[in-house]
């Protein structure tokens, strides 16, 4: 027997209609219903953790109220977050991590056993109750995405491109790692290959939105890199960019086509409808790589997007690469 699909309320829809505005697509049209529900949950899942950590959140404080805050407590996204973790545990039918009865939970973490029962509070996350059941999802994916914008709260700044990509192993790969798992696909060589794109798919979408990150205190270009190429925040900030970024923008964006291609055997590794999809999340970031190489690697005066014919042509040479390694 199936599980009765959650319907959304208003301020769900508006975080889940976000999916267009990625730079890949989420749940296609030709994926079987089910995968579609459940690719959704789980999108829906980490947009609203993103949308909170980010500060971009429905005005009227009604995410707040849903999490059992007043809705002033909307703008303290620690709160925010905490709340929401909580509200996460009532998915799951045990602890999201080990219990330990004789220590005390970590400051800003919540404890580690479980809710108070039933359903969970929030609308997306009964929402996404049912995807975990159906595929026995475990925490972990989810708790780190809370994590990283945790951590995006509190560190602005990389110093190394490996500190850089410890944050996107919080901040993007479970997200690869939930597909894999809702369309049983997961194996140790698939997750490694996954992990590979969706870390350059985050890369590519902090090039796309430098000045935005700017804006928000927050710089994902790895600070050794801003030296060697002599950028500075103050070039950063100016409405062009000059020689030198986007220099450094080129040598970055290298560095995610490279990590693409790394990636591009888990393509091939599939079969029929799911080899489109991931071919979908490959060719979008290798789209937007494009528009950025397009835009002469300027992504200061706002973000390079790919355009679909763009897309669809990618699609294309992803299938074909994919055919001949798969």
């Amino acid at each position: 027997m199936g599980t009765r699909q959650v319907r959304p309320d208003a301020s769900s829809r508006t975080t889940l209609d976000k999916a267009a505005d990625e730079n890949f697509p989420v749940a296609p049209f030709f994926l079987p219903r089910a995968w579609r529900d459940d690719l959704m949950a789980v999108y829906g899942y980490a947009r609203l953790v993103d949308d909170i950590g980010d500060g971009d959140l429905a005005p009227d404080g009604v995410d707040a109220a849903q999490l059992g805050l007043d809705p002033a407590q909307a703008e303290d996204r620690l709160m925010m977050l905490d709340a929401f973790e909580a509200d996460l545990r009532r998915v799951f039918p045990g602890p999201v991590a080990p219990a330990d009865d004789t220590a005390a939970a970590p400051a800003g973490q919540v404890d580690a056993h479980p809710g108070d029962g039933g359903a969970p509070h929030h609308p997306l996350l009964r929402a996404l109750t049912p995807t975990v059941r159906r595929h026995s999802l475990t925490p972990e994916p989810f708790t780190d995405l809370i994590e990283a914008n945790r951590q995006d709260q509190l560190v602005g700044r990389y110093e190394t491109y490996e500190d850089l990509a410890a944050y996107c192993e919080l901040s993007a790969n479970p997200v690869g790692r939930l597909v894999l798992a809702v369309t049983g696909t997961t194996s140790p060589e698939r997750v490694r290959l996954s992990d590979s794109v969706c870390t350059a798919l985050q890369i590519v979408e902090h090039l796309q939105d430098v000045a935005e990150d700017l804006a928000a205190d927050r710089v994902y270009l790895p600070a050794e890199d801003m030296e060697r190429f002599r950028v500075t925040e103050a070039d950063l900030a100016a409405p062009t960019g000059n020689a030198q970024v986007r220099a450094l923008v080129a040598f970055e964006a290298d560095r995610a086509g490279r990590l693409l291609g790394d990636g591009l055997p888990l393509v091939g590794s599939v079969h029929g409808r799911l080899r489109l999809l991931l071919a979908g999340f490959v060719a979008g970031g290798r789209a937007a790589l494009a528009a950025i190489e397009a835009a002469g690697y300027d992504v200061l005066p706002g973000p390079p997007r790919p355009t679909r014919a763009g897309l669809m042509r990618e699609v294309g040479v992803v299938l074909r690469r994919a055919g001949r390694e798969g």
